[in-house]
């Protein structure tokens, strides 16, 4: 599973701690702490420069709820279609076919030829691949997005665990220019602040599209507690934790690609987040076996798309010793 299983952050508890006597509603569009954070964040962290704090940021109750609801809220139906990557997520399509729409998983946009889909959703770093889309690859996606009059929702839950390559955000220079129209970013603090708990995100982009967002979100009682908001900005605004999460995860994912390789199993993409993208050029389901009778479960790949029917995926998410546990059991 992709469950953290360290501490929440002590600066995260203490922040908890002093928002606890909070007997009003929160609101919909968030403390202005919680908003502040995540654009301070968005510039320190990813480059991304003149977020406002006003218009370009909504809190949500983590990212999940967010993937699964954007098509209904944008007002996608039957009519429409919406694109998703080839080996993915499934809440991406399951949000989808909850508003009706036509799902067309992906990856490449000559194959999607005339098309005018109302929602692309992109992922990267992948879960469960690990794969990360440079700057230019995305460019080229919001490019022919905006052609179209299509949004880009991009989720980028693992963009501060990168290994061997650096994800980019949608919303950077880079990729969408001086304007952020069209596009949406989603964020996590599960993986980064072990907050999965806490069920703690945020969307950032097109203001225009965040005023429809938060109209509905009002009126449906979306509304993100504010002590976890409160824990939520203390933890966007320190790095120092993240980079402790980061090592314990970097060493656990470096015994696990040794154990790996020398059980002769090969290991691809997987250049960022909290998986190794696994292979032994068989049935994955027939490797998913193997492993477990070695006591090492993993999730099959074919649950994350048909063409991923010869991979499984290993988590990085367990403790030290379960992790060399499983190394042991492997070599």
């Amino acid at each position: 599973m992709g469950t953290p299983v360290d501490p929440v952050p002590a600066v995260v508890q203490e922040a908890l701690r002093a928002a606890s006597d909070s007997p009003g509603y929160p609101t919909a569009l968030g403390t202005s702490e919680f908003r502040e954070a995540a654009a301070s964040w968005l510039a320190r962290r990813l480059g991304v420069p003149g977020v406002d704090p006003g218009t370009q940021v909504l809190p949500t109750i983590g990212s999940k709820e967010l993937v699964a609801h954007l098509p209904l809220w944008l007002g996608i139906g039957a009519s429409d279609t919406v694109v998703v990557p080839e080996v993915a997520y499934p809440t991406y399509a399951v949000g989808a076919l909850l508003a009706g729409a036509r799902v067309v998983a992906s990856d490449s946009l000559t194959a999607l030829g005339p098309a005018s889909p109302r929602l692309l959703w992109v992922n990267s770093p992948s879960n469960p691949t690990g794969r990360v889309l440079p700057a230019e690859h995305l460019a080229k996606v919001v490019a022919w997005a905006r052609e179209r009059g299509c949004v880009v929702a991009s989720d980028e839950c693992y963009c501060e665990l990168g290994w061997t390559a650096r994800p980019v955000s949608i919303l950077h220079p880079s990729v969408c220019g001086d304007s952020v129209d069209g596009l949406l970013a989603v964020h996590s603090l599960s993986k980064r602040s072990n907050l999965a708990g806490y069920r703690a995100a945020f969307v950032a982009g097109d203001p225009r599209l965040l005023a429809q967002l938060l109209q509905i979100r009002r009126h449906t009682g979306l509304l993100v507690p504010t002590p976890v908001q409160q824990a939520a900005a203390a933890a966007l605004a320190d790095d120092e934790h993240v980079a402790a999460q980061r090592a314990r995860y970097e060493r656990r994912r470096a015994v696990l690609l040794e154990a790996l390789t020398k059980a002769g199993l090969s290991v691809e993409h997987s250049e960022a987040g909290l998986y190794l993208w696994v292979t032994r050029g068989e049935d994955g389901r027939a490797t998913l076996r193997w492993l477990a009778e070695r006591g090492v479960l993993v999730a099959p790949g074919d649950f994350y798309g048909a063409t991923a029917s010869t991979y499984v995926r290993v988590a990085l998410t367990a403790t030290d010793e379960r992790i060399a546990a499983a190394a042991h059991r492997l070599t």
